[in-house]
């Protein structure tokens, strides 16, 4: 059988990387001083390792609300002699400077630092460590690492408090002694988001051998400094940098470029017009370039070729079709081109193997590929033309649509926007059109990224949109790894008395699917996390409101599947006023059938409980459930699920019945009569998954109408859905059983008959297991 997309395993270095991690002090460590984590001296751990060991550490801590960070976790890695990095990537405000200074004895190679803000000037200190071995550093977006925390001088700052650290740092006195001077081997620097009170050309002049450059979102005083790196420089990049005539003057005398990228944000926020002739210049005279872009720039008419004059045929990448002016001149096809937020997507030949646009699907993706780690603005909108493909057209490119939209998920877990645009194509490209071609993994991936969005944001459209996403899977089967983090979840939703409708709705029908057709460990599970407190809550509002609506019905079905042969929720349902609830309910909406089936269900789980009962045994409930076994509602659910919980009542005896009204022998009567009333034909709305608490009112005396009750419902069952309850009334010994109703002079004859033809039935079903029923059985909730 072909693999599905996204179906490939992790490494095994992948993995045992992560076991290592979510197991330190049973394999690396040990508890040291002051409980302070630390790394057995029998261990040496070389570069690859310790590279893979804090990169992934750093991801889960980011992506797997269950992974718990360690304090001390750098220090582990302080000792070059027994462990070796070479290449880390920290980001957000997770980092901190004493994160740094534990490792600032290593011969860092690469250091990328990404939306550190909490790091100040102190790590300025720790970078200063790394010079001499220094390749790639990337310092993109981390604000306040060139200022001082607390005014504290770049020199003096050894005995720094631990408790000014726990404060991301804020803006103070600029650090003005730090100096690149001694970094003779850094080669790529990226300065991303440098603060406008830090000269760059000032700081950037101890440079000499930079080979890439980038100076995104960098205001520049002057740009003639650039040249210093004309004979070296292969990448530059000026996102969002301010064009004028005097940058690309200077562009274009750096000839050995390979890669220039001088994009902005939007067209709304460019003054400046890209024309036919700058585009020709940056063409002709950088002849090294295989990657360029200009997107979110104004671009003037004359740059393209009249539509009327585009070569024919398919979309070309040839030099001579292309219908951009200036890119006939280049020597070869570009690798890159980025075009997004430009006219120049929408022309027809574009000399490019990879373009970012708006034009179709292909574009839209490369985009969202290109712009997700440093420009989620542009990631953001580029989801959002995904979302629109994946909603109204087709994505034909379903694997990578949605590996980029969890990456990016991922990449920005704390950008509102872009959790809102991917929570939104998620929903789209996780439905049923879909399915077929996902894996299980690539689905358990959509899952985990999903439940960190609920988890960072109570903001209602994420909320729903997460919400959404989570209808698109089967439940509870492929909740099921997660299965008490999503209940937690989606119980905190509900808790606020005053909830988006839609989002309510939505979040009780899940809870409701993930508690049918479960195991009863996970059903007190979710008990204890205040399941039953929670749908009671709801019922309550939506009774204050007199409103009964989805959730007022759901959250009953709900009660309904959480009980079934679980006690312990069934006594929870006791004590927080449920029986008072049903009983408003009744009496508030005496005509709404799928209601009533729903609470019936739930009581009949109760009853099952021996220890329970009696608190159903009052002339109150014993009158409702009485009047109950006429109800015509939705066929016979109601009617059956009353008579039910009469009949375990009844099993207890004469004995435990001390009303004088209404007496047991007249409820008795009415119960014989209105089993006798139903059609044993009727479809029904309900799943059993075991016959236990039916097959122990058969072999008794006590009350012959409890065992009429369960034999019809075993009578009803195997003969409307055979397939399904013949082998588990076998399985369950229910032949034997029924047997010793025939045998007992108490059974009554309509009892017995029903008992032999149920014994035919399992007994045909044996000798012809192939033996099918049209009909088909509707599972809107569990055995109640």
């Amino acid at each position: 059988m072909a693999a599905k997309a996204g179906d490939n395993p992790d490494s095994l270095m992948t993995l045992a990387t992560i076991f290592c991690l979510r197991n330190l002090r049973k394999t690396m460590c040990y508890q040291g001083f002051k409980n302070k984590l630390c790394l057995r001296s029998d261990i040496f751990l070389p570069s690859e390792i310790c590279d893979k060991l804090v990169n992934t550490y750093m991801e889960l801590v980011h992506t797997d609300s269950n992974f718990e960070p360690e304090e001390s976790f750098f220090q582990l890695f302080s000792d070059p002699c027994s462990t070796r990095l070479t290449r880390v990537q920290l980001r957000e405000d997770f980092v901190r400077d004493r994160d740094l200074e534990a490792i600032q004895k290593q011969d860092l190679i690469e250091l990328h630092l990404t939306y550190c803000n909490s790091l100040s000037s102190r790590s300025l200190k720790s970078l200063i460590s790394f010079r001499e071995t220094l390749v790639s550093l990337c310092l993109f977006g981390c604000n306040h690492i060139f200022y001082r925390k607390g005014g504290a001088p770049l020199a003096c700052n050894e005995d720094t408090e631990d408790e000014e650290e726990e404060s991301p740092a804020s803006r103070q006195a600029l650090e003005t002694d730090f100096s690149f001077q001694g970094f003779n081997r850094l080669r790529l620097l990226n300065l991303g988001g440098l603060p406008d009170e830090v000269d760059a050309e000032t700081l950037l002049k101890p440079l000499k051998s930079l080979t890439s450059l980038d100076l995104s979102n960098v205001q520049l005083l002057g740009t003639a400094f650039l040249t210093q790196w004309k004979d070296r420089l292969a990448s530059l990049v000026l996102y969002n940098v301010d064009l004028s005539e005097e940058l690309v003057s200077t562009i274009v005398e750096m000839v050995h470029l390979r890669h220039l990228d001088i994009s902005r944000e939007s067209r709304r926020t460019s003054k400046f017009k890209m024309s036919r002739k700058i585009l020709t210049a940056i063409v002709q005279r950088l002849v090294n370039l295989v990657s360029l872009d200009v997107s979110g720039h104004i671009m003037l008419d004359n740059c393209t070729v009249p539509h009327i004059e585009e070569a024919m045929g398919r979309p070309s990448i040839e030099l001579c079709k292309s219908s951009i002016y200036p890119f006939q001149e280049l020597k070869r096809p570009l690798q890159f081109l980025g075009l997004y937020d430009t006219t120049l997507c929408n022309v027809t030949h574009i000399p490019a193997y990879k373009v970012t646009g708006s034009k179709n699907e292909e574009q839209v993706l490369n985009a969202i590929e290109a712009y997700t780690e440093f420009r989620p603005e542009l990631a953001h909108r580029a989801i959002n033309q995904l979302f629109d493909i994946a909603r109204i057209q087709h994505c034909s490119q379903l694997l990578r649509a949605l590996q980029l939209v969890i990456a990016a998920l991922k990449c920005h877990k704390y950008d509102k926007s872009i959790q809102v645009t991917g929570s939104a194509a998620l929903f789209y490209l996780t439905n049923t059109e879909y399915r077929s071609d996902q894996s299980v993994r690539l689905r358990r991936e959509v899952i985990q990224v999903v439940l960190n969005g609920m988890e960072q944001y109570q903001e209602v459209t994420v909320q729903r949109n997460c919400c959404l996403t989570l209808c698109n899977f089967s439940i509870p089967e492929e909740l099921e790894f997660q299965y008490s983090r999503v209940n937690q979840l989606l119980l905190k939703i509900l808790e606020p008395a005053r909830q988006d409708e839609s989002i309510q709705r939505i979040a009780v029908h899940l809870c409701n699917a993930l508690v049918c057709q479960v195991d009863n460990h996970h059903k007190e599970a979710v008990g204890k996390m205040g399941f039953v407190k929670t749908m009671l809550n709801l019922i309550q509002k939506k009774l204050q409101d007199r409103t009964c609506d989805q959730v007022m019905e759901f959250s009953w079905s709900a009660l309904w599947n959480i009980t079934d042969e679980t006690p312990d929720n069934c006594q929870m349902f006791l004590n927080c006023r449920g029986m008072s609830l049903f009983l408003e309910c009744l009496q508030e909406f005496p005509d709404k059938q799928e209601l009533h089936r729903n609470m019936l269900g739930l009581l009949g789980n109760v009853a099952e409980v021996k220890a329970l009962r009696p608190q159903l045994l009052t002339p109150q409930f014993i009158t409702v459930f009485s009047n109950l076994l006429d109800s015509k509602a939705d066929g016979i659910e109601v009617s059956y699920n009353a008579c039910g919980v009469l009949s375990h009542i009844m099993f207890d005896g004469p004995d435990v019945w001390s009303m004088e009204d209404p007496r047991r022998d007249s409820v008795m009567d009415k119960m014989m009569d209105a089993i006798q009333s139903w059609d044993v034909s009727s479809r029904r709305n309900i799943n059993y998954r075991s016959f236990e608490p039916i097959l122990r009112l058969l072999p008794q005396s006590i009350a012959p109408v409890s065992q009429h009750w369960a034999t019809w419902a075993l009578y009803n069952l195997v003969s409307v859905y055979p397939s399904k309850y013949c082998p588990l009334l076998i399985k369950e010994g229910g032949i034997s059983l029924l047997e010793k109703v025939l045998e007992l002079e108490s059974s009554h004859p309509e009892t017995k008959d029903m008992a032999s033809k149920v014994m035919e039935a399992c007994e045909t079903f044996k000798e012809d297991p192939m033996e099918t029923n049209n009909g088909q059985e509707v599972n809107f909730g569990q055995r109640g």
